[in-house]
């Protein structure tokens, strides 16, 4: 399937909604957590399979501001995933040449959590190949709010003009800053929304939904996806004819 994908036409920037962990844990008659623990390995199979197309961004929605909700127990068990794998995957990334960074609401997580997502900044911060963002305590509506919040006080400090407010400013103020929107969008497991994830930066992004659960997600997945969006024509609000050149 690898050998099917077109290198001239790979989406810049891939963001993903790792969802089913909980069921796929469910179905083997395990706790949740469980399954948040054998979704790891669909994570290093992502960016491994991103790294080897040249992939510029990959932005995986690990953890939403909704997701603060859930039980005391599985948040506890979710943070404590997030800072072991870290420390575990940051060598790794090394080797490879990943950039980590993240998005979201980084000061609501736990001292411990926010430490080591530093630490990885810092070491990874100097290489060149993919980035892998981690959105975590994220909603999109949140972030658009932030946007908007930090344009209105340079309204109000006359620093810039309402004029001035484009769609263009309006994305540089997102978490994403100038990265390019994603093209394509992966969820998994057959739910069929985007969850308040990136609702700005998805406007006129692919959207490709599989019954896969996360936990059982792989290379071949991700490439099937990627073949998909190849099939796909985009035309952002223009005809057919155009995008071809012929009208």
């Amino acid at each position: 399937m690898k050998e099917q994908i077109d290198r001239h036409n790979i989406p810049q920037h891939i963001a993903i909604i790792m969802d089913g962990n909980g069921r796929w844990a469910q179905k083997k008659g395990a706790m949740r957590i469980f399954g948040h623990r054998n979704a790891l390995t669909a994570v290093r199979e992502s960016i491994e399979s991103c790294v080897e197309l040249d992939v510029k961004y990959l932005t995986l929605y690990a953890f939403s501001t909704e997701n603060w909700s859930r039980p005391q127990e599985e948040v506890n068990a979710l943070m404590e995933i997030l800072i072991n794998s870290i420390t575990d995957e940051v060598p790794t990334m090394m080797k490879n040449n990943i950039i980590l960074s993240s998005i979201g609401n980084i000061e609501s997580l736990p001292e411990s959590a926010q430490r080591k997502l530093h630490e990885a900044y810092e070491l990874t911060k100097s290489n060149t190949g993919l980035t892998v963002f981690l959105a975590l305590s994220y909603s999109g509506r949140w972030e658009i709010q932030q946007a908007v919040q930090s344009i209105v006080k340079k309204v109000v400090n006359q620093e810039i003009n309402v004029e001035e407010i484009t769609q263009e400013l309006i994305s540089v103020h997102l978490t994403t800053g100038k990265v390019p929107d994603p093209e394509l969008l992966i969820r998994t497991s057959g739910e069929l929304r985007i969850s308040n994830f990136l609702l700005w930066q998805l406007a006129y992004t692919e959207l490709y939904f599989t019954e896969t659960l996360w936990p059982d997600f792989r290379k071949e997945h991700l490439w099937e996806a990627i073949l998909d969006y190849q099939k796909r024509e985009r035309r952002f609000g223009k005809t057919g004819a155009q995008i071809k050149g012929k009208g």
